[in-house]
């Protein structure tokens, strides 16, 4: 399935149902009085966050979306029906903003979250609602209220604790195999990520982390150049990065100005994404000799200029990687931790 992570939706709450002007006539019973009912409610427009979704394909072959209007009033004191609601599934994660004014007004960030995001109008009144000691033959009503009518950009950044980054071809997708349940396409030649891919890492019972993995970034990606900065979103609500390099290219490529190239293109997209945590991760150390990785990891390093963890791993061989999962874990649950609102203690028992 093609990922889509953005989509324009309209949509369109249900008119609330017309009042009713009607009078009770009834056999040997003069002057019945009213018995206009009211118009019923319009169909509300919900949206739901359904964690069985992971793209927003579904809204760009289906944009209007209509509530049904409410009935009408009628005579007996009969109101009108409520029109029916609908419900529209995205993903866990979805952002949804107005076309017009770019103003942010819903985020589904927890699985099974319902809010309104369209009103359906209220109902008119029927002349029983005007009935009065002074008025006891009205003759007025009221039309129902007009439903909420919306453009709507919907915007898919997925949830994850951790990201990974890098050049294409850097090993982020057998790494993200290799530690979590994901099973992405792998193969010999760059651009093998065309979408992100969420995996689980399980640390142990009750102990885990998202993980994603996005296709690789190339110099001008915060310009529009490759595929990577279409995905650069999905990084804004992950915890940690995770630059993973490829310590033994193909060509002749020098790895440090890769790894510069990546951390410009972060600066330029969004500062805030680039002052995230990053750790690096030095891959592919098996297509290296023993006795020339300390030296050529210690290079690169120094010649980075990094000064935040360093972690050496073999993707294909698994070689590190436990070590990475063991201290990523311990920084998330830490972040999390430190997120945590503080208890409130009960004053009986300060």
């Amino acid at each position: 399935m093609k990922f889509v992570d953005e989509a324009f939706i309209d949509i369109a709450a249900g008119d609330g149902g017309n009042g009713c002007v009607s009078f009770r006539h009834e056999k040997y019973k003069e002057f019945g009085g009213p018995d206009g009912g009211d118009g019923g409610r319009g169909g509300h427009v919900f949206a739901v966050a359904d964690p069985n979704l992971n793209t927003l394909v579904d809204f760009r072959f289906s944009r209007r979306h209509e509530a049904r209007r409410g009935q009408h009033g009628m005579g007996s004191d009969m109101f009108g029906a409520a029109g029916d609601d609908i419900t529209l599934k995205m993903p866990v994660g979805t952002i949804i903003s107005d076309v017009e004014t770019g103003e942010v007004l819903f985020e589904l960030l927890t699985p099974g979250e319902v809010t309104i995001i369209a009103k359906g109008g209220d109902g008119g009144f029927g002349n029983l609602r005007f009935k009065s000691a002074i008025n006891r033959a009205p003759r007025q009503k009221t039309p129902g209220w007009a439903g909420e009518r919306k453009s709507l950009k919907l915007e898919l950044k997925v949830l994850a604790d951790v990201g990974l980054l890098g050049m294409p071809n850097a090993g982020k997708s057998t790494l993200i195999s290799a530690v979590s349940n994901a099973r992405p396409r792998i193969a010999d030649y760059p651009f093998t990520t065309l979408h992100p891919n969420l995996g689980v890492v399980r640390v142990g019972p009750e102990q885990s982390f998202v993980i994603a993995d996005l296709p690789g970034l190339i110099e001008g990606a915060s310009e529009g150049a490759g595929l990577g900065h279409q995905f650069l979103r999905h990084l804004q609500r992950t915890r940690l990065l995770l630059h993973v390099v490829d310590l033994a290219p193909f060509d002749d490529t020098d790895p440090v100005a890769q790894a510069k190239a990546i951390v410009g293109e972060l600066k330029k997209y969004d500062p805030a994404l680039y002052e995230k945590p990053r750790w690096l991760v030095l891959n592919k150390l098996d297509m290296i000799p023993v006795e020339e990785r300390a030296a050529k990891v210690k290079d690169f390093v120094k010649r980075l200029r990094f000064k935040g963890p360093v972690f050496e791993i073999s993707a294909l061989t698994r070689e590190g990687c436990e070590t990475l999962v063991q201290s990523v874990y311990q920084h998330v649950k830490a972040q999390q931790v430190a997120e945590q609102p503080p208890a409130e203690i009960d004053p009986r028992f300060a």
